[in-house]
């Protein structure tokens, strides 16, 4: 057994073994600095929801008051009555005998308008009949796509002072028209129609009526966008730290504890006494031989 000797003859309790747990301290270390990085995500995501909040709703109000003040850049924006007075409102115009209608968008070919951007698209006017047209204007709207009668918003309409087809000619106009900022990304209805006169008689033509995409204006990582991967990444780290305690849990109680011995057991009698000559511990180690052997003698 190995001893240690603090000076003035007192000796330290023996030891032979010391359970020495070794640790791991890498892992704690990164899990701490794990635990601290989701933490710090979940609350960032949370306190970007409390400060979205109010601007959401500030949009909204934003939103009703260009609806109430009139038409904005590129028409009013808001859900519109279907009484009111307007020209999509039960319209009893036809399309005339022989006028023919293409369409094209040149920026979105895929029907994907970016929301407060100028997006364009182009009528062909084919007129396969005897008189000359005379058209008038164009005009569209975005409805909600399962009710045309309810109109999101109305764009401005674009007036045309003398624009005649004649008979077996075929005519392009274009049309520009900006969907608000404001509208939320999804997909709407949009019916553009073309108007025009021929023997002084009023048509319309609607060359246009089918589903476009809005999309903001900000891309792919937009606001809620973020929001959503920093929450989905704040659940993520928790479902992860929530997992590592189960598996560490679960170790815990399969995992012995190594016991490592420190010093020696056995110590040659020659080596020990000469090293330990002259100090009290030979002296009671010559004590107690010495009683044994009176014992014996008796």
């Amino acid at each position: 057994m190995l001893f240690s000797f603090h000076g003035h003859g007192h000796w330290s309790q023996p030891f032979s073994q010391v359970s020495q747990h070794l640790p791991h301290r890498s892992i704690p270390s990164v899990m701490a600095s794990f635990k601290r990085i989701s933490l710090l995500l979940l609350l960032s995501s949370l306190l970007f929801l409390l400060i979205s909040a109010p601007f959401a709703a500030g949009t909204e109000g934003t939103v009703d008051e260009e609806v109430d003040g009139g038409a904005a850049d590129g028409g009013e924006v808001g859900l519109v009555d279907e009484g009111v007075d307007d020209f999509f409102s039960r319209d009893s115009l036809g399309a005339a005998p022989g006028v023919e209608t293409v369409f094209h968008f040149p920026k979105n070919p895929e029907k994907s308008i970016t929301a407060g951007e100028t997006a364009e698209i182009v009528v062909g006017l084919r007129n396969s009949g005897e008189s000359p047209l005379k058209v008038t204007s164009i005009r569209a709207s975005i409805n909600l796509p399962y009710d045309h009668r309810i109109f999101v918003q109305n764009f401005t309409a674009q007036e045309f002072d003398n624009a005649t087809v004649p008979p077996g000619v075929q005519a392009s106009f274009p049309y520009s028209f900006t969907v608000s900022k404001y509208l939320q990304p999804g997909g709407f209805a949009l019916v553009a129609s073309v108007y025009y006169d021929t023997d002084d008689q009023p048509h319309r033509t609607v060359f246009f009526n089918g589903t476009i995409e809005v999309v903001e204006a900000h891309g792919f990582f937009s606001g809620e966008t973020l929001f959503l991967i920093s929450l989905a990444v704040g659940l993520l780290g928790l479902g992860g730290m929530w997992a590592y305690g189960q598996v560490q849990r679960l170790s815990k109680k399969t995992r012995r504890v190594k016991k490592v011995e420190t010093g020696t057991r056995s110590m040659d009698n020659a080596t020990a006494n000469e090293w330990l000559q002259g100090t009290a511990f030979t002296a009671k180690r010559s004590n107690s031989i010495s009683m044994g052997k009176s014992k014996k003698k008796k």
